[in-house]
């Protein structure tokens, strides 16, 4: 625990301008991220008698271990940074409101020549129309469902697209009416991006001139006897109402505005959001947040609206923002906002009306959501600290193992061997600090070397970065068996010659927004300059745990042996039995089958294991896809997908002669040259065979094509199951 008056800078040191200012630990983590007016007051708050501080402001001042700032012109450019910081270096002591974008919204691709309606979660797109957030993905469906019998537009993935236009028949939504087919030409590409607007028109709350229409169309065509297509426009007026009721009028002024509220306690804050859309609510969200930091209601609500809008442009700011208290001052968020949106914006609070009794239903709505969470998050916290101390007691250990890291390794009978390194923090899987090894050392089969090489690769990371910001004291450093042979430490991840890894660790890393299953990421050097970003290898783990038993468990723990590591405790936990064994224990610690710790380790043992095996089959797929332009030098992926656009396939281009394949744009005669040899040296493989007909397959029905240096996967003659017992 550090004492702020070791880092207070010295009086005259600190500007008296606006500014953002960051508080880093010993490691070089930044750990909050704050703004002010002057950054000479707001900082002076922070070192005053620490009896005088709030206990979370107190935590967070004798945790840090610097403090530096950056001056800005304006409170509008401070507000701007200190949320970009908060993303970038994600601070433990700053608040963090969980919304993971994950909120399904009702979008409009009108970026494509045929428009098509679907569900989408996720950041948002260029050039798509997004309607919502709704509270579930069938909410949507139920809603166009209705909407398509009188905006009939294309809902179909580009594949069935693309299928029915090649065969010449629509789908069934085309033939019951539910879709105006422009995959078969029944509608101008023109016609059908105009249906699509009246459907974004529609979706927008401009309902009622549309309505009117409908029922003058009707009444016309019963005039003309025409009582056919009057039944019809009939039945469309009353499926539009039908959806219209799904969403009733909130204000009757057509309003757009955003109602936030904020319902909290000492520990936790719930906000909760109605997107209020022509009067009708569109949308709502809402997430619980921890109060890790001394908070006024004005300051999450500030926190609240950055979280809402700092990626939003254009119509997603509504011209008017209803909140329960105003941020101090209100004039830079208001001004924030308004540039945001590209034109003025109201923010207030409402004092009677309409306005003020949704905001209230918005408030009760926070409220229940707030108690709803304590209710699940009581017990789950229980659990959660009783698996830990079970773990605690039965390893021995002198404290709850609040971060454990998992380690597995997979591969398919010593085939593209791979590793993989989970993280749980209090009990949760923290996704964002996953790592993903290639083994390196070798070739081969053999978990107890590779666990040896993934650990020791790790760690020496670890140590390298701990001696780079001279953690220890003089005369301490990295075990000998992590030095070059120069004396010097490894930086960087340098492995020393004897572990047969290349000058990169080979771990596959994220890039601040965490890992996606299956997702090939490139190699580079991990630990970083002092910039504070907390994904990298930089903080040990009170636990390691393998996959497997006493062998790997040896392997570790020999690999931290190596490194002058004796801090960090390790255990494996064996399939079979369930067993957790340690390290020069010739007998198991066999934990009961109901206990929670022994669940605790199970899940991040599966975990480890579901996220090596997906890695692992990632990478077999991408060796089986290869084909012989893979090896041709120069040659990126955009010219190889125009060189089999233009001729369709391999077996064509392979046949096509030099002048031919020149004809390609962007494909000048030395790269042509290229090619062709390059097709030429490999070899055609044999051709596929459908196992279930016996029909042989040719290229040109879209079957991947595969050669002697680029093998297409064997077919095993097990069953399923049996293919899936050989992976590892």
């Amino acid at each position: 625990m550090a004492d702020p008056s070791s880092y207070r800078p010295r009086p005259g040191e600190i500007p008296d301008s606006p500014g953002v200012y960051r508080f880093r630990d010993e490691h070089r983590r930044v750990i909050y991220v704050g703004k002010a007016k002057s950054l000479r007051q707001r900082l002076a708050n922070y070192f005053q008698d620490l009896a005088h501080l709030h206990p979370r402001t107190r935590t967070m001042v004798t945790t840090a271990a610097s403090v530096e700032w950056t001056v800005v012109s304006t409170e509008v450019e401070a507000l701007q940074l200190e949320y970009s910081w908060i993303k970038e270096y994600d601070p433990r002591f700053n608040v963090k409101y969980r919304d993971d974008k994950s909120y399904p919204y009702l979008a409009v691709t009108m970026n494509e020549e045929f428009p098509r309606v679907q569900v989408m979660r996720g950041q948002k797109k260029k050039g798509v129309r997004y309607f919502g957030p709704y509270g579930h993905a069938w909410a949507i469906r139920d809603t166009v469902d209705l909407l398509l019998r009188v905006f009939p537009v294309r809902t179909c993935s580009a594949g069935v697209f693309k299928n029915a236009a090649r065969t010449g028949r629509p789908c069934l939504l085309g033939y019951i009416g539910k879709c105006s087919a422009p995959c078969v030409g029944r509608i101008t590409p023109d016609d059908h991006w105009d249906l699509a607007d009246e459907f974004c028109d529609f979706m927008a709350g401009r309902t009622g001139t549309y309505l009117r229409r409908l029922e003058r169309k009707m009444a016309e065509a019963a005039e003309e006897m025409e009582y056919e297509r009057a039944a019809r426009l009939r039945d469309d007026i009353g499926a539009l109402k039908k959806a219209m009721e799904k969403s009733a009028v909130v204000l009757a002024d057509a309003t757009d505005a955003d109602l936030i509220a904020v319902a909290e306690d000492e520990l936790e804050a719930a906000v909760q959001i109605f997107h209020v859309r022509g009067g009708r609510v569109r949308g709502q969200r809402g997430w619980v947040t921890d109060k890790v930091e001394e908070i006024t209601t004005g300051a999450l609500v500030e926190h609240a609206l950055q979280q809402l809008y700092g990626e939003e442009k254009g119509d997603a700011v509504p011209k008017e923002v209803l909140v329960p208290a105003l941020p101090d001052p209100v004039e830079p968020v208001q001004q924030w906002l308004a540039e945001r949106r590209g034109s003025g914006v109201s923010l207030r609070i409402p004092q009677r009306g309409d306005k003020k009794a949704l905001m209230e239903t918005v408030q009760r709505n926070a409220q229940q959501a707030l108690v709803l969470h304590k209710t699940k998050r009581a017990s789950d916290l229980t659990t959660r600290s009783r698996a830990l101390e079970e773990i605690a007691e039965a390893l021995d250990l002198d404290s709850a193992p609040l971060r454990i890291e998992c380690y597995d390794i997979s591969h398919l009978q010593g085939d593209d061997v791979v590793a993989s390194m989970v993280v749980f923090e209090d009990g949760l899987a923290r996704k964002s600090e996953y790592r993903r090894f290639q083994i390196k050392g070798f070739e081969g089969q053999d978990d107890v070397r590779s666990m040896h090489e993934v650990i020791t690769r790790r760690f020496r990371r670890y140590l390298a970065e701990k001696e780079r910001t001279a953690e220890w004291a003089d005369g301490e450093g990295l075990a000998d068996d992590a030095r070059h042979p120069n004396g010097d430490a490894a930086q960087n991840g340098d492995a020393a010659p004897d572990d047969g890894a290349a000058p990169d660790d080979g771990a596959a890393r994220t890039d601040g927004r965490g890992l996606t299953d299956g997702q090939e990421l490139t190699d580079g050097p991990a630990l970083k300059d002092d910039d504070g970003r907390p994904k990298r290898f930089a903080y040990p783990p009170q636990l390691v745990v393998v996959d497997g038993g006493q062998p790997q468990v040896a392997a570790a723990q020999r690999a931290l042996d190596e490194l002058g590591i004796d801090d960090i405790a390790v255990c494996g936990l064996a399939k079979r039995l369930e067993e957790v064994w340690l390290p020069r224990e010739d007998d198991p610690v066999v934990l009961p089958r109901t206990s929670e710790g022994l669940y605790l380790l199970q899940r991040v043992r599966d975990e480890a294991h579901r996220f090596a095996i997906t890695y692992q089959r990632a990478k077999r797929a991408k060796r089986f896809r290869a084909g012989p332009l893979d090896d041709v030098p120069g040659l990126g992926e955009t010219r190889k997908q125009a060189l089999i656009k233009h001729f369709g396939s391999v077996k064509k281009l392979r046949s096509a002669t030099i002048d031919q394949i020149c004809e390609v744009p962007g494909i000048g005669r030395k790269t042509a040259e290229t090619v062709a040899v390059a097709l030429a040296r490999a070899t055609p493989a044999a051709p596929a065979v459908n196992t279930a007909t016996g029909e042989i397959m040719d290229d040109d029905d879209g079957a991947p094509e595969t050669t002697a240096d680029a093998p297409g996967e064997p077919v095993s003659a097990g069953t399923p199951d049996e293919r899936r017992g050989q992976e590892r």
